[in-house]
């Protein structure tokens, strides 16, 4: 077991501790950091022995282990929930939480990984994803056309699957008590479910008019409960937290969820392609059904929606037709909006985490929603 070193580590060394205490925001985030080396240990070790494993069976076996190994990384924002969702309830074992929040970095890599398949995206983060890197591996090899779109397509779909399992096992690797190991696998189950099934409505809005769209809904059911409700929620499971902690959770993950996904639409239009890693034109050119284009559809005159009609949905929308576009949802209010709407959401987040949840939790996840804020900017 591992000695916090912030606050909740003071805490348990008592009254005779007579260093001065750091606020217990920046005890909880420290406490945080550290638990972090070892989630991040736990899982380059996990993705380590895989790949040898894997080299026995086949080469290209060990192929798409490393394709998949690639993606993991970032900011690794869905661990670190759950380890704060953890100690700050007063858990204080490291190792069981580690692989557990390991689990959400796995989990949010299949879903990544699957949904660029769905989305036909080649790029992650800036860099070729896994359909991109068997892409340009097999133009080496000389293999193009029909024959090399079913080898990414595989490659997508298997890759997703391998990160997938990766996420049940890790999470079954936990030292916690089997029940609360079972029932953290069962957590894990619900929230691919929910996930699946915003992932269903999104592409489904595809072959729909905007107006017959529920984008916020697709946000709750798609961004928000595996990125935030299910790490916060099993970190709280693995805490012994109250039965009370999971709708509170549930009430925060949703709404920081709504409002990321409404930043991340905007910048996905508006956006700096170098700070984001984001195409500013795919969105446009696929026609997803955000939000933002909701409303602009919503609030823009005739002139606005036959420039949309122009440009939204056409695969090889260039610079200029996507400006047009930015400069509809500007004049008809569109991106104020939405904004707005994330901003009330954020306001709604961190009302539910300061008034429900343990003040050090309560303060980090204000941070948190407070750093999405930034984000916008």
């Amino acid at each position: 077991m591992r000695e916090n070193s912030g606050t909740l580590g003071a805490r348990r060394r008592g009254g005779s501790d007579t260093a001065p205490r750091p606020p217990e925001t920046a005890g909880l985030r420290a406490d945080v950091d550290a638990a972090m080396v070892e989630t991040n240990r736990t899982l380059r070790r996990f993705l380590s022995e895989r790949r040898a494993q894997a080299l026995a069976v086949a080469p290209a076996y060990a192929v798409l282990w490393e394709a998949v190994a690639d993606q993991v990384g970032g900011k690794l924002v869905r661990p670190r929930l759950t380890v704060a969702s953890y100690l700050g309830f007063g858990g204080t074992d490291v190792s069981a939480v580690a692989s557990v929040a390991a689990a959400q970095e796995l989990l949010h890599t299949a879903m990544l990984v699957h949904d660029d398949v769905l989305d036909a995206d080649e790029i992650r983060r800036g860099a070729p994803n896994i359909t991109g890197t068997y892409r340009a591996r097999l133009a080496a090899d000389g293999v193009v056309g029909a024959a090399a779109e079913h080898q990414l397509l595989g490659a997508g779909l298997l890759g997703g699957d391998l990160a997938l399992s990766a996420a049940f096992e890790l999470l079954a690797s936990s030292s916690a008590s089997p029940a609360i190991v079972v029932e953290a696998v069962r957590a894990l189950a619900r929230t691919v479910a929910t996930t699946v099934a915003g992932e269903l409505l999104d592409v489904e809005g595809e072959l729909l008019s905007p107006f017959a769209v529920d984008p916020l809904l697709v946000a709750e059911l798609k961004t928000a409960m595996y990125s935030f409700c299910g790490p916060l929620q099993v970190g709280a499971l693995l805490a012994h937290a109250p039965a009370s902690a999971s709708v509170h959770l549930d009430r925060f993950g949703s709404s920081i969820g709504v409002a990321f996904q409404l930043v991340d639409d905007e910048l996905g239009v508006f956006g700096a392609p170098a700070a984001t890693g984001k195409s500013v034109l795919s969105d446009l050119r696929a026609g997803k059904r955000t939000e933002l284009l909701r409303l602009t559809y919503l609030l823009a005159d005739d002139e606005g929606r036959a420039v949309l009609a122009r440009h939204v949905g056409d695969p090889d929308l260039d610079h200029d037709g996507a400006d047009e576009v930015r400069r509809v949802m500007l004049r008809c209010g569109a991106r104020d909006r939405v904004r707005s709407l994330a901003a009330g959401a954020a306001r709604s987040a961190r009302q539910t985490a300061t008034e429900h949840l343990p003040p050090p939790l309560a303060d980090y996840l204000s941070t948190f929603v407070d750093e999405l804020g930034e984000r916008n900017h």
